[in-house]
């Protein structure tokens, strides 16, 4: 076997060739040539030094390729092993080792296939900037999944790497680059899905979106601004919320979307004082409506079901399945759910039942239209007794209310959790505190009490989808989890929060950042997750690897140098490590290694397969 190029519509291709004779018609016996393995286009692995194709086929020929997905194919007695000899004096540099990060060169890899290194290249050309725009933002992404800090202290992680992102630069040009992201985020994000699709497929079926929010560390919220007339022009971003982590500080709203492989679609920000469901519909028309996806189900939890969102899907041609409070639903409807007729019994833990219904609603313009959808209903014990145990407190507090209201203080905390039970709200504004227990429970309407502790173990689903099948239904809300195991990632490994950035278009560009770095951990995953082994039944295998466990695993990724132009992998036989080392089929047998092969381990990886 050999190595040789070839060209193919003017462009030059290597292949390994071997030559085999065959038979022709008349019994006389030919040589030819037969294709090995196609290895791929030529520039994608010329490290640049004088002679690479002579230096290829030497180093094949020696069992030692310089591309090694070529290893394989090497003769197993093409020569023996290599002896390595240097001389290290005492008192030398090169006594002291300075191992440097490797994992960025898949990390490249995988923006490459993003199409974000031609992305930044192009716009960097049309906007003629000066300074090294991808090279910044290399920096922030690859320091955002690896070793999260401040953009300045991301600066300074950039001789951490075993080849410097950047040269001769400003440290201030970061800010630029946060600018720069923040103008072209909704172009960055084209760009990605449309690599998303050509290279891995990318055609959802669904697509889950909910709402989270991250806080400052600041205490006052940001003022509209407002023109003469005092009509508000530009909204404040950080404002007061219910913030998810109960903190008493301004934050700023995210809405995420994401495909049904688990990979971050597209993001949006809105001031951290906007609800849930209104957040939807703009998000929509911003990003996912210019998408071109064929029809999907959108999956999003009740804090969305808003008719005015759903009808904006349904004019688009797609669906939804949302949950719905079952506490706000009517009477009616209440009555429908708790009554057993009609349950289909799975288990004696679960049991469900749906209907059809027409319902008059009203679109974003204010005009009466008709819908029609299906209403799933399900009891689950496993839900019931998460509910009870999630609620114990408070349900234990309202039973001591009723039975003897005299014998405690309700605190400020208790009164603002009451408000939903009260026929009529009492407290002292000084203190924040309820005037008197006694006279609070002749307010509290304990029918709405039992309605409240009835309700538990019950969830209400509504979808377009009047043909599927109600448990698929269930089954395909069950896959929003999967979102807020996204937040969790970004609100953790990925330290999203605290917000320090302050301008809307850095909140933007860094929200942008971090979903971007989730997408490429998620990669990362995904070719974990789809390793062909034994599937354990716990979330490991969910996910493929958890966040934390590949950035640990990723820091170790290092590369040593040695005297004589050597270089040495550090424990790239880690247990982790070497597991995404092998779900992206990347070699690294025990050797020293040259120059040149260190490019060809990157050159050779393949992100999508």
């Amino acid at each position: 076997m050999f190595v040789e190029s070839f060209i193919n519509n003017g462009k030059p291709y290597l292949r390994l060739v071997q030559s085999v004779r065959i038979t022709k018609p008349d019994g006389k016996k030919v040589p030819q040539k037969q294709v090995v393995f196609n290895i791929g286009p030529l520039d994608r692995f010329d490290d640049g030094q004088p002679e690479y194709l002579d230096r290829l086929k030497k180093s094949f020929k020696a069992g030692n390729p310089l591309i090694p997905s070529l290893l394989p194919f090497c003769s197993s007695d093409a020569k023996p092993a290599e002896t390595y000899r240097f001389t290290i004096r005492e008192g030398s540099p090169d006594c002291i080792g300075h191992p440097k990060l490797f994992c960025h060169l898949l990390l490249e890899r995988i923006l490459e296939e993003l199409g974000l290194r031609n992305f930044f290249a192009s716009y960097k050309g049309f906007t003629k900037i000066e300074y090294d725009v991808y090279g910044f933002a290399k920096l922030l992404l690859f320091g955002r999944l690896l070793n999260p800090a401040s953009k300045c202290a991301t600066v300074r992680q950039n001789d951490d790497y075993y080849e410097p992102i950047l040269k001769d630069f400003n440290p201030d040009n970061v800010y630029d680059t946060l600018s720069f992201i923040a103008e072209n985020k909704d172009r960055i994000i084209r760009r990605i899905n449309t690599n998303m699709v050509k290279k891995a497929g990318r055609s959802p079926n669904v697509i889950y979106y909910d709402v989270t929010n991250f806080y400052y560390e600041i205490e006052e919220a940001d003022e509209d601004v407002l023109d003469e007339e005092g009509i508000v022009i530009e909204k404040g971003l950080r404002k007061f919320g219910v913030c998810k982590e109960e903190r008493h500080q301004p934050i700023v709203q995210m809405g995420l979307f994401m495909d049904d492989d688990g990979i971050p679609i597209a993001i949006e920000s809105f001031p951290g004082n906007t609800l849930d469901h209104l957040t939807l519909r703009p998000a929509m028309k911003k990003t996912i409506d210019n998408l071109e996806f064929s029809r999907f189900i959108l999956i999003a939890d009740r804090g969305i079901c808003n008719y005015m969102n759903l009808l904006h899907l349904l004019d688009a041609g797609n669906g939804y399945i949302v949950s719905k409070s079952l506490l706000k639903s009517t009477k009616a409807e209440q009555k429908w759910t708790y009554d057993d007729e009609g349950y289909i019994e799975v288990s004696p833990d679960f049991k469900y039942k749906s209907r059809i219904l027409k319902r008059d609603v009203k679109d974003e313009n204010g005009n009466s239209r008709k819908v029609e959808e299906r209403v799933v209903v399900y009891w689950s014990s496993k839900f019931e007794k998460r509910s009870i145990r999630e609620n114990k407190k408070f349900l234990d507090f309202l039973q001591k209310l009723e039975k003897s209201p005299s014998s405690f203080r309700i605190t400020a905390l208790q009164s603002k959790a009451l408000k939903k039970f009260m026929k009529k709200e009492y407290v002292n504004t000084k203190t924040g505190e309820a005037l008197n227990s006694s006279d609070i429970r002749g307010f509290v309407d304990f029918d709405k009490v039992a309605e409240y502790r009835k309700s538990m173990g019950y969830y209400q689903i509504v979808t377009s989808e009047l043909t599927m099948d109600p448990q698929t239904v269930i089954d395909k809300y069950h896959g929003l989890t999967q979102i807020e195991d996204q937040f969790r990632v970004m609100k953790g490994d990925l330290e999203t929060r605290p917000l320090y950035v302050r301008t809307p278009e850095h909140v933007n560009a860094h929200l942008l950042i971090c979903m971007v770095a989730l997408i490429m951990m998620r990669i990362i995953q995904k070719r974990v997750r789809d390793l062909d082994v034994e599937k354990k039944a716990d979330v490991y295998w969910n996910v493929g690897m958890s966040g934390e466990r590949i950035q640990k695993a990723l820091n170790k990724w290092k590369v040593d140098t040695l005297p004589d132009d050597l270089y040495r992998f550090m424990d790239v036989d880690d247990p982790d490590l070497a597991l995404i080392l092998r779900a992206f089929d990347i070699e690294i047998p025990a050797k020293l290694y040259r120059r040149a092969e260190l490019k060809a381990i990157k050159t050779g990886t393949k992100i999508f397969v």
